[in-house]
């Protein structure tokens, strides 16, 4: 399953919503990957968040596993929240 995302984390905040997004993302049991410019990470590495988030604009989420939809609406959800 996969899900876009429009990311736009003010500099200041990175550090709290990543905490966030990967405490999030650890929760669930699906494997989830974060895509965008022809890089992939694994959603539950901090670095890896942190590497990707930088820029704003759009990202895709995927997940494959048994929680897969929920993971993909609650990951959204982090990184698009205001």
């Amino acid at each position: 399953m996969n899900r876009t995302a429009v990311v736009q984390i003010p500099e200041e905040q990175l550090d709290r919503v990543a905490t966030s997004f990967i405490k999030s993302a650890s929760g669930f049991s699906s494997q989830i990957t974060i895509s965008r410019d022809g890089h992939c990470i694994n959603a539950k590495s901090l670095l890896g968040f942190l590497s990707l988030m930088r820029d704003h604009g759009e990202v895709t989420l995927s997940a494959e596993g048994s929680d897969a939809g929920e993971a993909l609406e609650a990951l959204a959800g982090v990184l698009e929240a205001k």
